[in-house]
């Protein structure tokens, strides 16, 4: 995650994820726990060992513990994000917490084909400062993993450039909080996303601005870094929420 990207979330989006999420955790994690299931994610009768990069407050981590792998590395750049999903996890001694960039956990937190499967998801892919970025951690993968081991990936496609009101973008919105996006194209690899959060008090509305830039990602050259990298697609198609889902095995 970029440097801009992480102090955006400690500042405004890390306290209201969940929120923006729906604020139920439960129908998230069972969503995603369906999802990663049709993807073929379960543990191996050689690894039971996962990794969620860009954990936030467990949607991914918490399915993969019920999923039954034993150790679920968590990985996160948010304190705030993961002291949530601590408390969430409280019951589930799987689940272990690690405060660092996905760009550099990796090497030193997992041994070399030890891993049965990482998952990369809700757009925490695009929060990477580079291209180059994202070939490194797809390397990085894919020494980590097994010989049949899967990754899957979810980020939203940012490649079509939008025009005029279609760069507003409403997330959600309740009683006392209203967010909105709003996109600037600068150029052919990177949209800058500004939030807009309203926030009620009972007395007044405040406004919350903030922004950060995300990479544009298009799912055949994200396909076309794995295969390099010796993880073979085997799905690579539009999947829920507006994400697009890419779904690997190590050859």
């Amino acid at each position: 995650m970029t440097s801009a990207a992480a102090e955006h979330y400690e500042r405004l989006l890390a306290e209201n994820y969940t929120w923006m999420l729906g604020g139920d955790l439960a129908p998230i994690v069972a969503g995603q726990g369906e999802l990663l299931t049709e993807l073929g994610i379960a543990p191996t009768r050689t690894s039971a060992i996962s990794v969620d990069l860009g954990c936030g407050p467990g949607n991914q981590s918490l399915a993969l513990a019920e999923l039954g792998f034993t150790r679920v590395f968590a990985v996160d750049t948010s304190r705030l994000l993961l002291s949530e999903l601590a408390e969430h996890a409280a019951e589930l001694p799987a689940i272990e917490p690690v405060h660092e960039d996905i760009r550099k956990v990796l090497p030193g937190l997992t041994s070399p084909g030890g891993v049965a499967a990482v998952v990369c998801m809700g757009d925490t892919l695009t929060h990477l400062p580079s291209k180059d970025d994202v070939t490194a951690l797809l390397g990085d993968i894919a020494q980590a993993l097994e010989p049949g081991g899967r990754l899957v990936v979810t980020y939203r496609d940012l490649t079509e450039t939008l025009h005029g009101i279609d760069r507003f973008i409403p997330v959600r919105s309740t009683g006392n909080r209203v967010l909105t996006c709003f996109l600037e194209y600068p150029d052919e690899d990177t949209v800058l996303v500004y939030d807009l959060l309203h926030v009620h008090d009972g007395t007044a509305w405040t406004q919350h601005v903030g922004s950060y830039a995300k990479l544009r990602i298009a799912p055949t050259w994200l396909a076309d870094r794995c295969a390099e990298v010796g993880l073979v697609p085997e799905r690579n198609e539009p999947g829920p929420a507006g994400l697009w889902v890419l779904a690997a095995r190590k050859a």
